[in-house]
C-alpha cells in the first residue's frame, strides 16, 4: 500500500514574491502574477516613517477580493522592535497563512510567537515562517527546525536571507556562493530532519536573467523548495528550475507503474528496468507526480 502523501509536499512553494506593503500598486498586481505565493513586507523594504501607513494598506487589501491560488505571508518586523506588536496585532485581524518572523536567532523566538497566537485563539492554519538570516540563526538552525515538532508550534518553513548575513559575517556577494553552501546546506539538513520547507535566499539583480538561473539551479540541486524574489520578472524561471520536469514526471510515473505492478506486492526493493528501486523512491515519485497535478491545475483552461 502506498504511503499518503505529507500534507507540506501539497503545497507549491516554487516562487514566493516579497511585495512591499507600502506598494499600493504592487499589492493589486499581486493578483494577476503567476507566482505561488506572496509575502506582504511590514519589514525591510518599508521605512519606519511609513509602517503605519503600510499596515493599513494591507488592512485595505485582504478586505478586498480574496487572492487566490497563493499562500499569503506576512512578514513583521521584530517583536523587540517598536513595530513588532502593531504588526503582530494586524496578523491577528487578518489572519493570513503564516506570519514571517525576521532574524530568528533560536527556539525561543518561535516559542514566543507560538504562544502570543495560541493567546489570540488565531485558527491553528496560521503557521509561522522563520527568516535564518543570522551568524546565530544559522548555528541554531537545528535547534528552531526542531521546534517545529513540539506541541503547540507552528512553525513551517525556513526562509534563508543572505543579505543580511552577508553583511554581518563579512562575506563576499559572489557568483557561485561558494563559501555560503555549508551554511545553506546546514539550513537543508535541519528543514528535512524536521519535516519542514526551506526556501533558497533572494537574487537582488532582477534585470541578470542568466545570473538568476543559475542561482536557481543551484538552489534546486541542493533541495530547496523554492525561491523567494524581488521582482514579478522571476518568477517564470523560478517556476521552471523548481517544478518537476518533464523526464522527473515521466520517471515518476514509470515508479508508480513498477510498484502497482501485482508481482510487487508486499516488496521493498524491485528491480525495473534493469535499476533496483526502494519503495521510498515510490514516496518521492507519489510527492513528484502530486506536485506536477497541483502545477497542472494551476494553469489556466
Amino acid at each position: 500500500m502506498s504511503r499518503t502523501v505529507p500534507l507540506r509536499s501539497q503545497l507549491l512553494r516554487r516562487s514566493v514574491l516579497s511585495v512591499p506593503a507600502i506598494n499600493v500598486r504592487a499589492l493589486q498586481k499581486s493578483h494577476s502574477l503567476d507566482c505561488d505565493a506572496v509575502i506582504f513586507d511590514l519589514e525591510d523594504s518599508v521605512a519606519p516613517e511609513n509602517k503605519g501607513e503600510a499596515r493599513e494598506n494591507l488592512r485595505g487589501f485582504f478586505a478586498g477580493p480574496p487572492l487566490a491560488g497563493k499562500e499569503r505571508i506576512i512578514r513583521i518586523n521584530s517583536l523587540s522592535s517598536e513595530f513588532g506588536a502593531a504588526d503582530l496585532d494586524l496578523v491577528k485581524a487578518l489572519l493570513p497563512d503564516a506570519v514571517l518572523l525576521p532574524k530568528v536567532d533560536e527556539p525561543r523566538d518561535i516559542t514566543e510567537i507560538s504562544v502570543l497566537l495560541a493567546d489570540a485563539e488565531a485558527p491553528e492554519g496560521l503557521r509561522i515562517w522563520a527568516m535564518i538570516e543570522t551568524p546565530r540563526g544559522v548555528l541554531n538552525v537545528g535547534a528552531i527546525a526542531e521546534s517545529g515538532s513540539t506541541p503547540g508550534s507552528r512553525l513551517d518553513c525556513l526562509v534563508v536571507g543572505l543579505n543580511d548575513l552577508r553583511k554581518e559575517t563579512g562575506v563576499l556577494q559572489q557568483p557561485g556562493r561558494s563559501f555560503l553552501v555549508p551554511w545553506l546546506m546546514q539550513v537543508i539538513l535541519a528543514v528535512k530532519a524536521y519535516g519542514l520547507d526551506a526556501l533558497d535566499s533572494v537574487f537582488n539583480d532582477f534585470q541578470d536573467a542568466e545570473g538568476f538561473d543559475v542561482e536557481c539551479g543551484q538552489g534546486r540541486a541542493m533541495g530547496f523548495a523554492g525561491k523567494m524574489l524581488i521582482h514579478p520578472a522571476q518568477i517564470a524561471a523560478a517556476n521552471r528550475h523548481f517544478g518537476p520536469s518533464a523526464d522527473e514526471i515521466a520517471e515518476a510515473q514509470a515508479i508508480i507503474s513498477a510498484f502497482a505492478d501485482p508481482a510487487a506486492r508486499g516488496l521493498n526493493v524491485i528491480n525495473a528496468n534493469g535499476r533496483m528501486i526502494e519503495r521510498l523512491h515510490l514516496v518521492q515519485a507519489e510527492a513528484l507526480v502530486h506536485k506536477a497535478r497541483l502545477i497542472s491545475a494551476r494553469k489556466p483552461a
